[in-house]
């Protein structure tokens, strides 16, 4: 964390600018939760076993990338939700910075694989660019409302659940409950205006999308140095941390470390699957597989009929890229909560904030699956990708999140204020 001495250090550049105070000192970490992390381990190490020796080398290594994802997402507590948060409130541009990491990271990985055509277990690594339009716009602006209100967004939800964080389950409820709505809506939902989307490397080559990409990227960090500078938000606090060698398996990772970790994973999902590292999808079919256990017929609905969602839908949820990454990064947080003494069931949930969850899961299901993805499937993916609609489902995100403080207070929720000493 920055303090009034080293806040503009070059080697804070990406994180720091100036603040209204120091950012709190961070507490030591709690002893190890030794029962949460044995089950958690047993549970990773033999559902890893399960996947690779029954659906083969593929799916278990997606699975391994998923645990290694919950991990760096929970050391580095790095998030969407509270970095739009903190951005659009009070000015605080530090978590968008580390987004660009994170980012450029990922899009120098994807293009060199991409580029060379080099890809794992006989695939052939391509990126697609997602259609522009209406969807795409409010799909994206509900998702950042859901955000705001559930509290998570799609990878934070995950970690948070495998965290022990009570009232993210209720999140996790509602994404599935709207992926399902959604699904079952798609006849009215589908089709709305939209134009064919843009990849960069179609009109100058992967070189070229990727200076560019990199080049909006530096300008974005830029830019909100000049923002923090000018309103002079507060810090962002300091969750508790380990000291020494002890900090890369009890936490907490500097943001930055974490940024470049989950580039780095968001590459290797690439290489693995040949396509990007995505969420949202195994929302709908885990709700859809669940309404089959309880003697419904998802499968009859128009969605479920599409060729690509309806192999999915026979088939093992175990040979399901983003379910696979999805459990991964649960287990990968509690075997790190846990290791960090951090894990904890909280058993009392103020009304008000449950309902926001389940509301918020709810918005964040629909949005995502009407804007082609979320946080990481369209907005990481897409802009690492090069591909047009990632840019825009981020501003739009920006919008959605404006409104979404707006209405936290209703829910009893707190907004970030000038005056706090963290935001």
């Amino acid at each position: 964390m920055s303090t009034d001495t080293d806040r503009t250090s070059p080697r804070n550049f990406l994180t720091s600018s100036p603040t209204s105070c120091a950012a709190p000192r961070p507490e030591p970490e709690q002893p190890v939760r030794v029962v949460p992390l044995t089950i958690a381990g047993i549970i990773a190490v033999a559902l890893s076993w399960y996947v690779w020796a029954v659906h083969g080398a593929q799916f278990g290594a997606l699975l391994i990338i998923g645990l290694f994802l919950g991990v760096a997402l929970f050391h580095s507590r790095f998030g969407f939700t509270s970095a739009w948060r903190q951005l659009v409130a009070v000015g605080n541009g530090e978590g968008l910075r580390a987004h660009t990491l994170l980012l450029g990271t990922a899009a120098t990985l994807i293009a060199l694989v991409i580029g060379t055509g080099t890809g794992l277990f006989g695939n052939t690594p391509e990126a697609t660019a997602g259609p522009i339009g209406l969807a795409l716009f409010v799909g994206a602006m509900l998702f950042a409302i859901g955000m705001q209100l559930g509290g998570a967004c799609a990878s934070g939800t995950l970690f948070a659940v495998g965290s022990g964080q009570s009232t993210i389950v209720l999140t996790l409820g509602g994404f599935i409950i709207g992926s399902v709505l959604y699904t079952f809506a798609f006849p009215v939902l589908d089709g709305w205006p939209e134009v064919p989307g843009v990849l960069l490397s179609d009109h100058v080559g992967w070189f070229g999308s990727w200076a560019i990409t990199i080049g909006v990227l530096l300008a974005i960090v830029v830019a909100t140095r000049i923002i923090q500078a000018r309103r002079n938000p507060p810090p962002i606090g300091a969750p508790p941390s380990a000291k020494g060698p002890a900090r890369v398996f009890r936490g907490s990772w500097p943001l930055l470390v974490g940024a470049v970790v989950l580039g780095v994973l968001a590459g290797a999902v690439m290489l693995v699957s040949g396509g990007i590292w995505g969420v949202t999808t195994a929302f709908a079919l885990w709700g859809a597989k669940l309404l089959q256990l309880l003697g419904l017929h998802p499968e009859t609905w128009e969605f479920w009929q599409q060729p690509t969602f309806a192999e999915m839908l026979q088939g093992s949820v175990w040979t399901e890229k983003t379910t696979l990454t999805n459990v991964g990064i649960i287990l990968g947080a509690a075997v790190a909560a846990a290791a960090a003494g951090a894990w904890k069931i909280h058993s009392e949930i103020p009304w008000r904030t449950a309902v926001a969850a389940v509301l918020g899961g709810i918005l964040m299901g629909v949005g995502a699956r009407l804007a082609g993805g979320c946080n990481i499937g369209a907005y990481l993916g897409g802009i690492s990708t090069g591909s047009l609609h990632g840019w825009l489902w981020g501003a739009f995100a920006l919008l959605g999140t404006w409104v979404g403080l707006k209405l936290r207070p209703l829910f009893g929720l707190g907004v970030p204020k000038p005056a706090d000493s963290v935001c």
